[in-house]
């Protein structure tokens, strides 16, 4: 049953999950309950939806709070109807987060979440564009760390080269300096899913590794991009690299962000990323850990008896860091990018949080505002969009201005 109320800007689906948690509580320090931002608090579970709700008091006492269940096509779209944009954090997505995606794509309802799960991703648009381009639905996918300060981290160095050098950059490398952060129950499933699915798969895997799996189709530039699989020397940053587990779903937005905006980064576009290891030996053995590490952790997950293991020792769904641990996270990411007559730029973005839910519930909370309050549909039309396509420059400053984030030439 969903109760009903005057139409809000957003709506929290999923406001019970970790991070959902999380978001509501940022949202309602940022704007109050009825503000410039007018939202509410969705779940399946009226119980802990009441609860979560309780815990904001004295103050929230005019934030409505919804039940819809996300297998219920009928309660999804009641909830659509009351409202501008949904932002969900009901994941993995792969498992619970399609049908919303249909029913927002089909009633005009705009949408933006934190899912990572690229084979689910290209799903979505498979089947749902069309319905999102006749309908006017503005869908955006991967509005938490993977992937809004790569994807704009990239078009913010790409800004800064026209205006330094008059073209942009068709080379771009991201590497991450630094970063403390825990890993959350609802993460694990999602990367586990994955895993899991492309195991059993072998179209699926094909499909993983192809670097332009979320362009449009028909797009398929013949340029061969590069991939840190393992441990490897970086002559740009004088240092040894290892494999971000974050870049197989980053660098596929970044390139559907370049498709989509007509090759603007060049159409012979090259990017990847990886952690910085440091020089030296020490770095070298620091670079090798990670990278077989990340490996072992990849081949376990691909054997059922292995996976089982992992699910037992790895967070639940529902657990993840203190809001102590939180507070103490950061991450700090340096991109190099090149143009063509190989002239240089550096940049560097970086977050005062836990990267995957403290700066993340920020990053996805000014998502969603930026797509209620910033983004007219009448400028906008609707289909799948990236983070830098739909938002660019406007993001950037909402997320300087209020999530602590810091996006800075070097």
């Amino acid at each position: 049953m969903i109760e009903h109320m005057e139409n809000r800007h957003l709506i929290v689906f999923g406001a019970t999950s970790f991070v959902g948690q999380i978001l509501t509580r940022y949202l309602y320090k940022q704007f109050g309950t009825d503000g410039q931002l007018r939202w509410a608090i969705a779940g399946r579970s009226e119980a802990k939806l009441k609860e979560l709700h309780a815990s904001l008091y004295p103050k929230a006492t005019k934030l409505p709070v919804i039940v819809a269940d996300a297998a219920n096509e009928e309660s999804l779209r009641g909830l659509c109807a009351q409202t501008s944009v949904v932002i969900s954090t009901v994941g993995p997505y792969a498992l619970y987060g399609s049908p919303l995606v249909k029913v927002c794509a089909t009633t005009g309802t705009d949408y933006c979440d934190l899912t990572g799960e690229v084979q689910w991703i290209r799903r979505m648009i498979k089947q749902y564009e069309g319905a999102a381009r006749a309908s006017g639905a503005r869908i955006v996918h991967c509005c938490g760390f993977d992937s809004i300060p790569s994807d704009l981290g990239v078009h913010f160095l790409q800004q800064q080269s026209m205006q330094t050098y008059g073209k942009a950059c068709p080379r771009v490398k991201m590497r991450v300096k630094a970063m403390r952060g825990g890993a959350s129950g609802g993460t694990v499933a999602s990367l586990l899913n994955v895993v899991k699915e492309a195991s059993a798969n072998p179209e699926l895997r094909k499909e993983l590794a192809n670097p332009y799996s979320l362009c449009p189709d028909g797009y398929s530039p013949q340029v061969r991009q590069p991939n840190v699989a393992f441990a490897e020397y970086d002559p740009d940053f004088k240092a040894w690299i290892a494999p971000f587990v974050m870049s197989a779903i980053n660098t596929r937005i970044v390139q559907r962000s370049n498709a989509l905006s007509k090759q603007a980064y060049g159409a012979d576009f090259r990017y990847d990323e990886a952690m910085l290891g440091g020089d030296g030996f020490k770095g070298r053995m620091a670079a090798t850990s990670i990278g077989a590490g990340l490996g072992g952790f990849m081949v376990a997950a691909a054997i059922p008896p292995a996976r089982w293991v992992l699910e037992r020792f790895l967070p639940a769904p529902g657990e993840g860091p203190s809001p102590e641990a939180q507070r103490n996270g950061f991450f700090d990411m340096r991109f190099l990018g090149r143009t063509a007559d190989d002239r240089s730029l550096s940049i560097k973005v970086t977050g005062d949080q836990d990267p995957g839910y403290g700066s993340t519930g920020k990053m996805l909370g000014q998502a969603g505002a930026c797509l209620a309050l910033d983004i007219a549909k009448s400028t906008t039309p609707g289909g799948f969009w990236t983070p830098a396509t739909i938002f660019g420059d406007r993001l950037v400053e909402r997320l300087t201005k209020y999530s602590g984030l810091r996006f800075e030439v070097l």
